[in-house]
């Protein structure tokens, strides 16, 4: 039989029961955040200390708000808040600590995590894939997946609604047309050109350090040409439906659609009110969005790049999961072909149901 939301918090909260160090993989759409609320009421108390840390400060906003609607408002005021980033600025008074967006955990958090004696909580919907990845180190040692519902079995379940991927293969453009310019001199390359020079740079590195360098040159290359711009421009015209673009720069989202949300335009936050609201069908954003944002009746989605990161893919694809179950989501993903681009993305969509993905 399927199970309900319901039941799924109650079968996370007790696998989690009382343990000092526990977290749970739970798909989006099915209540990471009321889960770990209904944690926090069960160790309430009048003098009760809670820290509540997350990669965005709209995810803080999202916990006051299910506070609200689940009648749990003598929570907030013992509820503190924190970013990744700000973690080892805090003090070490809390009694239970929710890591929300868990695999966010960097080995810069150890030595702050290492002095705190309390209880930590992590939630994510996006575990850790490699238990020797940096996040999965520290996943591991802090937070323990003890539990896991991910998406493919809350659409078994009729929780989140079914999905469509389209995996669009682009091949570089051999024709010379873009303009370089160095040291005075000016001259045409093509995106082939651009990619192999890059990709023989990678291969002749002499370091570590070299290496890494290469990867993020050869990276920003592939994010700034311009045949996928033309192809995401299309798709995102021909887009009938509530469609996202998720798009690699500021520039691009600003180029792709009049209604764009990124920290430089001071017109974003807007801009998602009314996209949640439906008063604008089509909206761009970066990875900004990915985490934290829920939007009603999302149901076209453009990813222009994988990163070959399952973690970044999930968060990007968890916001189209999210319409009534009879429905279904279709989502774009752009690469090009015979590159690391097509490595990335099948690396990204792994977890993800094969029949359920087409690659054209």
């Amino acid at each position: 039989m399927s199970k309900t939301k319901d039941q799924i918090q109650e079968e996370a909260l007790n696998a989690i029961g009382t343990l000092q160090r526990a977290g749970a993989g739970v798909s989006v759409g099915v209540g990471k955040t009321l889960i770990g609320l209904k944690h926090m009421n069960k160790n309430y108390s009048d003098n009760a200390r809670f820290l509540v840390v997350a990669p965005k400060l709209a995810i803080h906003d999202e916990w006051k708000a299910e506070c609200i609607i689940h009648k749990l408002t003598h929570l907030i005021n013992h509820m503190e808040f924190s970013t990744y980033l700000s973690l080892d600025k805090q003090d070490l008074d809390y009694d239970v600590i929710y890591l929300d967006e868990c695999h966010s955990l960097k080995y810069s958090h150890e030595p702050w995590l290492n002095n705190y004696k309390g209880m930590i909580l992590g939630l994510t919907g996006s575990p850790p894939k490699f238990s020797s990845s940096e996040k999965g180190k520290m996943v591991g040692k802090f937070c323990p997946i003890i539990y896991k519902y991910l998406t493919d079995t809350a659409i078994e379940d009729k929780i989140l609604n079914d999905y469509r991927i389209i995996v669009h293969r682009l091949p570089l453009d051999i024709t010379k047309n873009i303009i370089m310019h160095k040291n005075g001199a000016t001259w045409f390359t093509s995106e082939r050109a651009g990619y192999d020079y890059w990709t023989n740079r990678l291969d002749n590195a002499n370091s570590g350090k070299e290496v890494q360098i290469m990867r993020i040159m050869r990276m920003k290359a592939l994010q700034n040409l311009k045949s996928k711009e033309r192809l995401a421009k299309k798709l995102f015209e021909e887009a009938t439906d509530k469609v996202i673009l998720f798009a690699d720069t500021k520039e691009q989202a600003d180029n792709l659609c009049l209604n764009s949300y990124h920290s430089s335009n001071p017109g974003s936050e807007q801009n998602l009110v009314d996209f949640k609201e439906g008063k604008i069908m089509k909206l761009s954003c970066v990875l900004q969005l990915s985490e934290g944002v829920n939007i009603p009746n999302l149901k076209v989605g453009i990813i222009m790049h994988a990163y070959g990161n399952e973690t970044k893919s999930t968060q990007r694809i968890g916001r189209l999961v999210r319409l009534n179950p009879k429905d279904t989501s279709l989502i774009h993903i752009l690469c090009y072909e015979n590159t690391v681009d097509e490595q990335w993305v099948k690396q990204a969509l792994e977890a993800y149901d094969k029949t359920k993905i087409t690659w054209k």
